[in-house]
């Protein structure tokens, strides 16, 4: 019989798209993403889809737009070819800042995106991380919210640091700082941290005890890193030893490496849902690789598996290992 899935990957992260592949045994379909001179847009699918499961990979990093162009045109494509269910796997899903009216006349252009990918003809969305939860509401149409916390928690764990503190760098990654906490078995600090403007963050306070202590900062994205040298230089004035960090999101724009590099930060974890080329290389920044999670969840959807599993982790105390 013949196969019926298909897996693609637009121009945003193919790298990632190959990794995905290895790991759920499906091999990369053939499109071709063409620009016109005026900057628009089209998609040549070069086989058949007709009554197919599509995959799609396309995380809708810089330039966002662009790349978020691609997936609705892609949409748009494999619905008039007549595929089955259209399935896309937006390790970053951009436009999940604005999930809300900060202040009056703002857009909420997270859902508008929702929307869009809706309209476009998608049956399902799979993200990493997603920056707010309440995004999946946006949605009508399946949504699954990976995590990053094993790939980065393992790393962490094989570094063997003593005493450890986990970091949040603001007052709504409180969650996320315990989950990893649970697992290196340590205790919390925050950061109390204003932002006179967007991109700008200035610390007023730490709160927990961070001296002499080994600190592991987490977060969901680093973007401009002015919130990651802020709060790095922050616990180092304050008496802490090694500073590291973690995120499942390098978006990594403008002077972020600058920063990064001038920083008190002794190391930068992040993971691969951002394809990161040579200008945003640094040698404190290590990249980890979630293609197999993320094959495991695909795998899981063609086998009508529940993706529940991928959700939860047993944590080995005797090994210090996440499962």
């Amino acid at each position: 019989m013949e196969n019926k899935t298909k897996l693609f990957s637009l121009s945003a992260n193919r790298e990632l798209a190959e990794e995905i592949s290895r790991e759920s045994g499906i091999p990369l379909a053939h499109c071709e993403v063409l620009h016109f001179a005026d900057g628009e847009i089209n998609i040549n699918i070069e086989e058949t889809v007709r009554g197919c499961d599509v995959f799609v990979v396309q995380p809708t990093s810089a330039p966002a737009n662009d790349h978020l162009m691609e997936l609705l045109i892609m949409c748009d494509a494999l619905k008039r070819a007549s595929a089955k269910t259209i399935n896309l796997v937006i390790p970053y899903y951009g436009y999940a800042r604005q999930d809300r009216k900060a202040k009056s006349r703002q857009p909420i252009s997270a859902r508008l995106v929702a929307d869009l990918i809706q309209s476009a003809g998608a049956d399902r969305v799979i993200v990493m991380d997603i920056h707010a939860a309440q995004i999946q509401g946006f949605f009508n149409i399946p949504m699954d919210n990976l995590m990053g916390l094993s790939t980065l928690a393992n790393y962490i764990l094989d570094k063997k640091l003593p005493n450890i503190v986990v970091v949040s760098p603001d007052h709504g990654g409180v969650t996320r700082a315990r989950e990893l906490a649970k697992v290196l078995e340590a205790p919390i600090a925050i950061i109390d941290k204003r932002r006179p403007e967007p991109n700008k963050a200035e610390v007023m306070n730490i709160i927990g005890d961070i001296a002499g202590k080994n600190c592991v900062i987490i977060d969901d994205m680093i973007d401009t890193a002015g919130t990651l040298k802020a709060a790095s230089d922050a616990l180092k004035k304050a008496g802490a030893e090694d500073i590291y960090a973690c995120a499942t999101h390098g978006v990594l724009s403008g002077p972020a490496i600058e920063r990064i590099n001038e920083s008190s930060l002794k190391e930068v974890v992040i993971t691969n849902t951002i394809h990161q080329d040579d200008s945003k290389k640094s040698p404190k920044i290590t990249v980890l690789s979630v293609g197999t999670l993320l094959g495991h969840a695909i795998k899981r959807i063609v086998e009508n598996e529940p993706l529940s599993g991928l959700f939860m982790y047993t944590y080995d105390k005797s090994k210090r290992e996440l499962l």
